[in-house]
């Protein structure tokens, strides 16, 4: 499986070629071609990875590649960078966020709807075993009536200021909690954003706190039962991208994306009424 990645500045990327081309993982998949990014980071890629190809625009991957990675750190410009492979039917992931506004995602999910192209998108942290347990003890209690996460995002950070990170706290959250996202409320102190909203029938809280100078605090989640309580932080390991690209790869094959895509809108729809609440919001993003 050939396989392009669009935007090369993330060092998600790193992984992804270190994993593929350099340890051999992922089945036949390998990296082939990159787009976007700077000449000298893609000259270095290239050569750790055996990648031959480098082009200038991300439609010069197509006819190169049979699946494709958008690893861009801005998603106000993931529309824009998926949209030509989604309209030629080919099993794209999204690195997070999937867009900065519901009606990006909701164009993407439409693209591959009506092209049969398999899309998914995730923050890497949905995929950490530390997340898998959480949600395996959460289960065993039922639906949890409050989930509590805590997590590091600066809203005037570049690369799209609260969605660049808070993207972690917002999917991990949504793991634990599904249905409808309703009565999203932002609160803004100097050091922490707090988002609360329901999803279905649980209460949600996230707390996105401002990156100290040398240190950022760790990921914590809390889900609650009216008689019980389980917890856990969240540590990306070195290779914490793999899961999530072994999903994208699974689903290359399959054509049967990991993530329902009513469930790749949510956190969208949170994280753009948190963007709107800050002074953000589509006009700021693009």
């Amino acid at each position: 499986m050939r396989i392009g990645i669009v935007g090369t500045d993330n060092s998600h990327v790193d992984q992804i070629v270190r994993h593929l081309n350099v340890d051999g993982g992922g089945g036949d998949a390998r990296v082939v071609a990159l787009s976007g990014g700077h000449g000298r980071r893609n000259d270095t890629l290239a050569a750790t990875g055996g990648i031959a190809e480098i082009v200038d625009e991300p439609t010069g991957l197509l006819g190169l590649v049979d699946a494709v990675v958008v690893a861009d750190r801005d998603g106000a410009r993931h529309r824009d960078q998926a949209m030509p492979f989604l309209a030629e039917g080919l099993p794209v992931f999204v690195d997070k966020p999937l867009a900065h506004t519901v009606a990006d995602a909701r164009a993407l999910i439409d693209a591959a709807r009506a092209h049969d192209a398999p899309l998914t998108s995730s923050s890497a942290l949905r995929w950490l075993p530390g997340t898998d347990a959480l949600v395996a003890r959460s289960a065993q209690e039922g639906n949890p009536r409050l989930v509590v996460v805590t997590g590091p995002a600066d809203p005037a950070g570049d690369h799209g200021g609260i969605f660049f990170y808070g993207i972690h706290a917002v999917d991990i959250a949504l793991r634990l909690a599904s249905g409808e996202i309703a009565d999203v409320r932002t609160d803004a102190t100097g050091a922490t954003v707090v988002a609360s909203f329901t999803a279905g029938d649980t209460r949600v809280v996230v707390n996105f706190v401002r990156p100290g100078r040398t240190e950022q605090i760790p990921f914590h989640a809390m889900a609650f039962t009216r008689e019980s309580m389980a917890q856990q932080t969240l540590v990306p390991g070195a290779d914490y991208c793999v899961p999530g690209l072994e999903a994208f790869l699974e689903m290359a094959r399959t054509g049967r994306p990991p993530i329902g895509y009513g469930d790749l809108l949510r956190p969208i729809e949170v994280l753009e009424s948190v963007a709107a609440a800050l002074g953000g919001g589509p006009a700021g993003d693009r």
